[in-house]
């Protein structure tokens, strides 16, 4: 009896260890898998649906080098963008790494408390620290812009060269240069007037009408008004570029799509938006010569401001994020003068990264402009409340549509201050 208990044992002992072993095996097995599919998912949230592929592969290059990070990238049309990004960000699970506009954006991101504090992070060093003020509040560094864009026309310079045309120092000049393009069947200014063209050419049109660069924080603390000279006559010159054939037929009408086209067909020999344009507009004609040419609306003598330039698109984390280490990680990756040189080139965007190399010929020849040209920071990213900037754009709108320009900035100024009260 002592022996079969005994050797029952002993196979009980035996069928136990192997057991354990099978065990051991199967939780190792499950951990080396786990291990392998428990990356950190990172999501990064923006508007730029052209930068879309070299994105793609600037992320495939940094998950290579963090085995341990996935970035999930996701998209939205700038319009919606603006609308909706703030409500996206609340609870932390979408946009661990975000991008804002300067302006209203930015103030109503900050007045909700979306921005982290990036400050300290040695990553802020590889920036410009001209440009970067833009991301800056309360002695604090909330956001990172990542492009300097400038927010002028972009002109087609071999139809210029073609007709012996100079590039424009005073308001008769541009007269002069207009005139020559009408009298060839050339529309001078493609004008987006169905999306973005409101709201990026009246930076230019009105840069030397308003030279106070505070003129809408004073308009947003009822000091100034859009019945005063400097906001009429801007008005006054969308109507006299409206009426004269300056812009095409229907440009309310007219999408940022159509008037690429039109500038790409040299249908027209100027695109009324900015530089983020030009890598688009050699994509769809590759021979075309391109610069930027901001309409000059006074004489000569006047003339303080000679473009218009914007730091945006503003990289950040979300104060709510669960995974604000690895957002910093890819921040400093962006960062990097070889990663932001790829995405220069690739996007035709100049940045603010410093080292950044541009390779391609439109970079090169609008690289004076950051150097050797007095520009201003973009007015309307100066404006911080939303009903304000809205109603600037819409009276440019109605002028446009027909209003006079007394009526137009009179309604629009109803209700600024309906809204700053």
């Amino acid at each position: 009896m002592k022996k079969w208990l005994a050797g029952f044992m002993f196979l009980g002992m035996l069928f136990t260890a192997a057991c354990a072993d099978s065990t051991s095996q199967d939780e190792q097995d499950s951990d080396d898998s786990s291990s392998a599919s428990e990356a950190t998912e990172l999501s990064f949230i923006h508007w730029r649906g052209e930068d879309k592929e070299v994105f793609e592969d600037i992320i495939a290059q940094f998950e290579e080098e963090n085995p341990n990070i996935d970035i999930k990238m996701n998209i939205y049309p700038s319009e919606q963008y603006q609308s909706n990004a703030q409500q996206l960000l609340r609870d932390g699970s979408t946009g661990d790494v975000f991008t804002s506009f300067p302006g209203s954006q930015f103030e109503a991101m900050k007045g909700a408390g979306l921005f982290t504090d990036l400050t300290n992070e040695d990553f802020v060093g590889n920036f410009s620290e001209g440009p970067i003020s833009v991301g800056q509040a309360e002695g604090k560094q909330l956001a990172i812009p990542y492009q300097l864009v400038f927010n002028m026309p972009v002109y087609n310079k071999g139809m210029f060269e073609e007709l012996g045309l100079d590039v424009p120092k005073s308001w008769s000049q541009y007269q002069e240069m207009v005139d020559t393009l009408i009298e060839n069947d050339i529309v001078p200014i493609a004008f987006p007037g169905a999306d973005i063209g409101p709201n990026q050419t009246m930076n230019s049109m009105m840069m030397n009408n308003a030279k106070d660069e505070e003129v809408f924080q004073k308009l947003e603390s009822g000091e100034e008004s859009l019945k005063n000279d400097w906001w009429t006559n801007t008005l006054e010159d969308f109507q006299y570029f409206n009426e004269n054939g300056y812009f095409q037929e229907n440009a309310l009408g007219t999408n940022q799509d159509s008037a690429m086209q039109m500038v790409a067909n040299e249908e027209a020999a100027m695109l009324a938006t900015g530089s983020y344009h030009m890598a688009a507009l050699k994509e769809l004609n590759p021979d075309l010569k391109l610069g930027l040419l901001p309409p000059i609306t006074v004489p000569e003598n006047e003339v303080e401001y000679e473009g218009i330039h914007t730091a945006t698109f503003m990289l950040a984390i979300n104060k709510n994020s669960k995974k604000k280490e690895e957002a910093k990680q890819f921040i400093n990756f962006l960062s990097q003068p070889e990663i932001a040189s790829q995405y220069a080139n690739g996007t035709g965007q100049h940045l603010t990264v410093k080292d950044v190399e541009y390779e391609s010929e439109e970079l090169q020849n609008t690289a004076h402009w950051i150097t050797d040209k007095k520009t201003r920071f973009q007015p309307r990213y100066l404006i911080t409340e939303a009903a304000v900037e809205d109603a600037v754009l819409g009276s440019i709108e109605n002028v446009i549509g027909g209003a006079s320009p007394e009526d137009a900035a009179a309604e629009a100024q109803q209700i600024v201050e309906e809204n700053i009260e």
